[in-house]
């Protein structure tokens, strides 16, 4: 395989015009990026290019499975010496094909993510730009800094200083070559594999289950490059959902059982097909082909947000058609970004609903990026519990207490799997997804900072005090017509019943202290709680997320961490 293209642009003239700097000009060290070099540099199109060699992987593929079929053809009217050469031959050919499937990944993700610190690199200087520009000083082509002779200095106020505004160039050009570094060095590792080979057999050893991630991380961490290509190639369901592998170990895993998922829910949608006679039967088949063509949309709606070159990239950590189906879908990389959303939806959540989800999660990450650009943030869309379909199911807490286990697990991973400084965890929860966010952080713990609640029936503890997150760091809004708010719990509902057909029923009405108590226990946006509240518009129950909303601008406050 030809090396991907190493991360560097080509200098050339910038939006800044170049001019000479005067004898008081602050330089900054530029080192191995310029200034020039990274104002004209277009994250984009480093995207754009990962996302063409991740495009690789199906034609590999596809050429793969001829080898195997024309192997397969061969075989019964072909023996001997030759023959038998021959199957060898084809054997290590589609061998050689399959091993280099996970480097291609491997190279989609590295331009990705050095395109995501490049953008962050350039919203820096952007900003030390904008700072210069207020202050009447300059940044020339070199980088320079120094008062703009054809401009006043403002007046009124004191303008920024000469070496305010050379240090955040500073430390946006730093920012700049350290990703180029990192991205170069990446991809000749990769360039090196392709000679001394992709893969290599690890060691026979795997964690138990039930192994914790922090167990996880170490024996990974413990491998060569080559090993982890084997076991991704070789292993991938096993890699891609063990918490505590790094999430791009599991996008890699995950991204390559996708087109073998597809295939299955198609089998299984063909055999639906057939129709029963009338009867309890039938009923059953056509409610289950519902459920089939349902996952097959939401399926093929995640797999357009996985290959496009859509920025920020998203990252396939979990899959599961069976059953409702099931998908962990991170956008950008949780394992290298500052702050981290996990976003845990509610009833009636389920593979077809997945892409639907998945934009909630996305507009908060958007909204983090608009209000914090030189910052990374990632946003999880973590759909990886049995939610319930129906009212009847969502009235007990039984799917949220079973969901606990696997919530925590995966908050776990992360701390584990992340690179570099902790990150901010923040755990949002929507609804029934409230409930879930509560049990697991009750009955187990939740490796987060911050627990957001909206539109919650109550999460099932009686305060804020018994989520275990730090003291201020539980929120939650509601908005003023969410029809949530009229759930009650059922000893409140029959009594309300029993007294409503009498003369005391205006009066209990009244004096009803029990108001702000929900289903599932006090209203977390009630201030009795313990928790904070932020402000939600009148949207509904499902509007939290609208552009218009204050609500979404909490959300992302409340992920930063402002």
């Amino acid at each position: 395989m030809p090396p991907a293209p190493a991360p560097r642009e080509s200098a050339s003239v910038g939006a800044v015009p170049p001019r000479p700097a005067s004898p008081g000009a602050a330089s900054p060290s530029t080192g191995d990026v310029g200034y020039a070099q990274l104002w004209a540099a277009d994250p984009a199109r480093w995207a754009a290019a990962g996302a063409a060699w991740c495009g690789l992987t199906g034609p590999l593929r596809s050429r793969a499975d001829d080898l195997g079929t024309r192997a397969t053809t061969l075989r019964p009217g072909w023996s001997g010496g030759a023959a038998v050469a021959a199957r060898e031959r084809l054997a290590g050919l589609r061998a050689d094909l399959t091993d280099v499937l996970p480097a291609l990944v491997e190279a989609d993700q590295v331009l990705a993510e050095f395109a995501a610190r490049l953008g962050a690199a350039k919203a820096r200087l952007a900003a030390a730009v904008t700072l210069a520009d207020a202050g009447g000083l300059l940044v020339d082509r070199t980088g320079a800094v120094h008062p703009d002779p054809a401009r006043p200095r403002p007046t009124g106020r004191a303008g920024p200083a000469v070496v305010q505004v050379a240090a955040a160039v500073r430390e946006a050009l730093a920012l700049a070559g350290a990703a180029d570094r990192e991205a170069a060095g990446r991809l000749a590792a990769l360039s090196t594999a392709a000679v001394t080979g992709w893969v290599s057999v690890p060691p026979a050893w795997r964690p138990p289950a039930g192994a914790g991630a922090a167990e996880v991380g170490r024996w990974w961490a413990g491998l060569t490059s080559a090993e982890r290509r084997w076991l991704v190639r070789h292993e991938p369901a096993r890699v891609g959902r063990l918490d505590g592998v790094p999430v791009a170990a599991r996008d890699q895993a995950n991204r390559l059982l996708l087109a073998d998922r597809r295939n299955a829910l198609v089998a299984l949608r063909s055999r639906l097909l057939r129709p029963l006679p009338p009867g309890p039967l039938e009923l059953a088949r056509r409610v289950r082909l519902a459920g089939v063509e349902g996952a097959l949309r939401g399926l093929d709606g995640l797999t357009e947000r996985l290959t496009g070159a859509q920025r920020p990239r998203a990252y396939l950590v979990g899959l599961e058609p069976a059953g409702d189906g099931r998908a962990i879908v991170a956008l950008g990389n949780p394992d290298r970004a500052g702050a981290v959303l996990t976003y845990v939806p509610g009833m009636g959540s389920s593979l077809a609903d997945a892409p639907g989800e998945l934009g909630r999660a996305a507009r908060v990450r958007d909204r983090c990026a608009a209000l914090a650009p030189t910052e990374e943030t990632a946003a999880v869309l973590w759909l990886d519990y049995d939610a319930p379909d129906f009212l009847h199911e969502a009235v007990r807490d039984a799917q949220a207490r079973d969901a606990g286990p696997a919530l925590h697990r995966f908050q776990e991973g992360l701390r584990a799997s992340h690179d570099g400084p902790p990150a901010r965890q923040t755990v949002l929860g929507h609804s029934y997804g409230s409930l879930v966010v509560g049990a697991a952080a009750r009955g187990h713990g939740l490796s987060a900072d911050a627990l957001v609640f909206v539109g919650s029936p109550g999460v099932g503890v009686a305060h804020a005090g018994e989520l275990g997150v730090p003291a201020g760091q539980v929120w939650a809004s509601r908005a003023p017509d969410d029809v949530i708010r009229l759930t009650r719990p059922p000893d409140e509902l029959a009594r309300r019943a029993l007294l409503a057909g009498t003369p005391l029923g205006p009066a209990a009405a009244l004096l009803d202290r029990a108001g702000h108590e929900l289903w599932f226990g006090p209203d977390p946006s009630d201030p009795s709680f313990g928790g904070r509240r932020f402000p939600s518009g009148r949207y509904g129950h499902t509007g939290y997320w609208d552009p218009a909303n204050p609500a979404l601008d909490g959300m992302a406050r409340i992920v930063l961490g402002r």
